[in-house]
This record gives C-alpha cells, structure tokens and sequence, in this order.
C-alpha cells in the first residue's frame, strides 16, 4: 500500500513527466470514473494494494521439466527479495512448495525481511487435456497420471507443513494454478480440486483460495466459490488482444463479471500485467504500456480495496518456446532478467 501513496502524485500531475517516464507514455487514469466495484477494506491480503508474482529462475535456471530443476542460489533469491522490498513490493505469490520457494521462506525468516507470502500449492494433471489444450499434442499416459495424483497428495501435505511451520509469513495458501480452465495441460477434476481445498483448510488457520482465469469463474466457479474464503482471478486484457487504452476497463469489466456470477464473495487479482516484449502481440507490448496499466490499476485497487498480485517481478527467459527470445512470456517482469529496473520501478524509484 506504501507503493501506491507514492504514485498518486505521478497520476495527478501526469504533465510533469520526469526524465526517467519514456516518451509517450499516457500516465492519465480513469480512477476518477465511478469505481463500481468496490470491497471493504479488510478484504484486502495482509492489507496490502500491490503485490508480486514471484519465482526467481535466471538465465540458464529453470523449475523441473522432466530432468531436474536448476534453482537459484540463496544469495540470488536473497537478492531478489532486497530488490522488491526496497521497491516496496513486501506480499509475494509463490506457485509450488518446491526447493526454490522453501529457500525463499527460509531465507525471508533468517534475514527477518518485512516479506509476506501468498504460498502456492502446485497441482499436476490428473486428467489428459489433449483435446482442449493447443500446447498437448498427444494424450498424457495413464501412469504419469497416476503418479501425478501420488505427487499431489505429497504437495498438499508439503503445502500444509509450510503454512504451519511459516505461520508468521504466509498469510494465504492456493491451491492449484488453472487446474481447472478449458485451455490447460495440468487439469484436475473440479471434484478434487474441492477436496484438496477442503483438505488444506481443515489443517492451516490461513485464508485459502484457487487462482484461474476470469471466465472460469463466472461460467463454472459456483461450487468452488462456496469453499474458498476468497476467489483468486486471473486477468490479461493484452493476451485477449486489447490494447493499453482498454487495458483497465476490460480489467474492471472481468471483475465485474465474476462478481455478477458469485456475488458477496471477495477476492483478489491473482495474475495481471503487461508483457514489455512480445512477438505475439508486437504492437501491444511495451515499458510504457506496462508503466501505464500498472499505474492505472493500481490506483484503482486502492480505491476498490482489492489486492493485485503482478505479474511477475522478473523476467524469465526459461519460459515459453526456447527458440522464440522475445515470446511474451518471457517479458511480463517488472525487472528484467539481469535485476535491472524496467520503466515502472524506474519511475517508482525516482518518486
């Protein structure tokens, strides 16, 4: 929340850019439009506006894929973690309960870094997704189902211990990452994914939720919905094709539309941003966009209580197709993959 206090002067004197704004950024917002959507204040994650997607890998790093994971060292995650909390950015969201993100609890612990922690449970396909994902092109073998189901259960367990052992940081536990979208290639039966919820909050006294996108939600969340303490909402205006001018209205009008479907239930933006490079969506990206759509929804979650989770802090060339360098999910960071500030925490900065 500290953040945004210190970029409201930035959009109401949007005239006066300083030097480090790039040229033709729109620094303008439509926060001073009716909000609409607004929740109470004590919704908001361990009170906090703006938040991080965080995992850390570096060049030549990467989660396992099959062969192994290559982590960061504890001196790299320490400082990335140095690097968010100078910049203010104090609520993280970590995706699994892997070494990389026991190393980044641990580390938060032993350095006492003013750090909280959105911890994610990651769960593995249980069902072949062959014929909705683009990405699958043969089904997924029984056996590694099997044995997924067997890996699921130890990252629910993993998942539990961690919330108990870091009580004191983790203010919230997902469980899943779109388990449960049309699209994906590690689906999970809406019925498991219940039970796994069911199973998670029985056992921590943190809020616990799901992360997935937007559309799921408002076509199919209802039963989940009732077993969440809040729902986890994933939103990227610029993969549907709009541009920055539309960046925040379609934002606010995903929200709006989840909570038409599942009223009087809070929630959170688990994922938003705006890719820097993208060779999908070439005339879309960009650091200025970036700046622009980070600003605006910012201030618009102030205002509406609501705590965003941006995606993501550091740029993660691991990501994507190997032979595409400026595919758009190796982008979306705040920073690039060097550590170096892009625009948006340039001018955050200079403030």
């Amino acid at each position: 929340m500290r953040k945004l206090l210190t970029l409201m002067p930035l959009l109401l004197f949007a005239a006066c850019s300083g030097p480090e704004t790039p040229a033709g950024t729109d620094t303008s917002t439509s926060s001073d439009k009716p909000i609409g959507l607004t929740q109470a204040p004590e919704d908001l994650i361990a009170g906090e506006v703006m938040a991080v997607a965080y995992s850390g890998y570096r060049e030549g790093q990467h989660p396992d894929r099959g062969e192994g994971a290559v982590n960061p060292s504890d001196a790299e995650i320490l400082e990335d973690l140095n690097i968010l909390v100078e910049h203010d950015l104090d609520l993280i969201r970590l995706y699994d309960t892997g070494e990389n993100s026991a190393t980044t609890l641990r580390l938060i612990r032993e350095h006492e870094l003013p750090v909280r922690v959105l911890l994610g449970i990651w769960l593995r396909a249980e069902v072949s997704n062959h014929e909705g994902c683009p990405w699958l092109d043969e089904p997924i073998p029984d056996e590694q189902l099997a044995a997924n189901v067997v890996e699921n259960a130890a990252e629910i367990a993993r998942g539990i211990d961690m919330a108990k052992e870091y009580d004191d940081i983790v203010v919230a536990v997902n469980v899943g990452n779109e388990a449960l979208v049309e699209w994906n290639d590690h689906m999970v039966t809406l019925e498991n994914v219940i039970e796994y919820v069911r199973q998670v909050k029985a056992a921590i006294e943190q809020p616990v939720t799901v992360a997935d996108n937007y559309e799921w939600w408002i076509k199919d969340g209802a039963p989940l919905a009732a077993e969440v303490d809040f729902l986890g909402i994933h939103t990227y205006p610029v993969w549907e094709g709009r541009g920055i001018d539309e960046g925040l209205s379609y934002t606010i009008e995903n929200l709006e539309g989840v909570a038409a479907a599942l009223p009087d239930k809070p929630m959170a933006i688990l994922e938003a941003g705006w890719a820097t490079t993208a060779t999908e969506f070439p005339e879309l990206a960009g650091e200025a966009e970036q700046v622009r759509y980070y600003r605006e929804l910012g201030a618009w979650a102030e205002a509406a209580n609501m705590t965003v989770f941006f995606f993501e802090a550091f740029d993660e060339p691991w990501k994507g197709n190997p032979n595409n360098a400026d595919g758009a999910e190796k982008h979306w960071g705040l920073f690039f993959v060097d550590r170096t500030p892009k625009a948006v925490m340039r001018g955050a900065e200079a403030d």
